[in-house]
């Protein structure tokens, strides 16, 4: 009996071990599988209107699908990157592709350039700087299809503002086509762009500014260096990753300007200001020829990824240096 006894007090601590395991297993269990219920819808909503459509997108760009030809939308090996070799053979795409990296690399470093200065200024505000800041972000609160309007307004060869300002001001004996003239049609594009786009480079590179330690300027300070030098060698290289974020960010927006372009110049003239993505809307829309639209959608992702990880290892770089 005593020896009963004794081995089913080793068997309990025993069998509460092995309880408490099991608890411990469970309580891991759903504290990994809790964050991931938490971001499931979010993650069924993407999947719903960005990986499904784009992988559809992806489907279609292999097929000839011509949406007034129902019979079109069939995958056929042979015929499977037709689309892929008109476009290589289509001088309106590379004109398109061309101007896009054009008006993505001028807006993007100007807008840059504009609000570097304007985040250095409004931090040096000491009285209204909200104010400043609320200011700031009216132009974000336009639609594009209202500065659109606005700049095409603007820029009206009749009865636009730029053409009355400049001809009362006698520094014009005659209204110019802004819109139509081949080199400014395409800077008229670009004003309206950054206008609308600039107080948000403007907001993030002001973020990582006023985030900046004070300590390194004062240091910097008694070592005697001026104004410019703790700019130069103080501010910019701790902006970097700031800088890459709204790098970043712009580069992927810039597809906001299909509504700029569509209503100022609508590509025109002679496609001289055509985009990617007009061109595509202008095949999928206008010609009904989806498969070829989604080729040159697909190209377009692509491109924006290949930037996007450039982009983004640049800012792991400069974490790491800065660490």
């Amino acid at each position: 009996m005593v020896a009963d006894s004794s081995k089913s007090s080793l068997r309990m601590p025993e069998t509460n071990q092995a309880e408490q395991r099991k608890m411990q297993r469970a309580l891991r269990r759903r504290r990994m599988l809790f964050p991931w219920m938490l971001i499931l819808p979010t993650l069924f909503v993407i999947g719903m209107i960005v990986i499904y459509p784009m992988l559809f997108s992806l489907y279609v760009s292999f097929t000839p699908f011509n949406l007034l030809r129902p019979e079109t939308f069939a995958f056929s090996a042979e015929t499977a990157l037709r689309n892929y070799e008109r476009l290589l053979g289509d001088d309106v795409f590379w004109q398109a592709l061309g101007n896009t990296v054009l008006f993505l690399a001028v807006t993007v470093n100007l807008e840059y350039v504009i609000a570097l200065g304007l985040s250095q200024l409004i931090a040096r505000v000491t009285w209204g700087q909200s104010l400043i800041r609320t200011l700031l972000m009216i132009p974000m609160m336009f639609a594009p299809v209202l500065v659109g309007f606005q700049f095409a307004w603007f820029f009206n060869a009749t009865v636009g503002l730029v053409n009355n300002v400049l001809t009362t001001l006698g520094l014009m004996s005659e209204p110019k086509a802004w819109l139509v003239d081949v080199p400014t049609g395409m800077l008229s594009l670009m004003l309206a762009s950054m206008w609308m786009n600039i107080p948000v480079t403007t907001i993030i590179l002001l973020a990582g500014t006023l985030s900046l330690p004070s300590e390194v300027y004062e240091a910097a300070e008694v070592d005697g260096a001026g104004a410019w030098q703790q700019f130069r060698h103080i501010t910019v290289p701790l902006l970097t990753p700031f800088t890459l974020i709204a790098l970043t960010v712009r580069s992927l927006d810039v597809g906001r300007a299909y509504d700029i372009v569509r209503i100022m110049t609508d590509g025109g003239p002679a496609n001289r200001t055509e985009m990617i993505w007009t061109y595509v809307g202008e095949m999928a829309i206008q010609n009904s020829r989806f498969g070829l639209a989604s080729a040159m959608s697909m190209i377009s992702v692509v491109i924006g990824i290949l930037f996007t990880l450039y982009l983004f290892r640049q800012l792991i770089k400069s974490r790491v240096v800065q660490a």
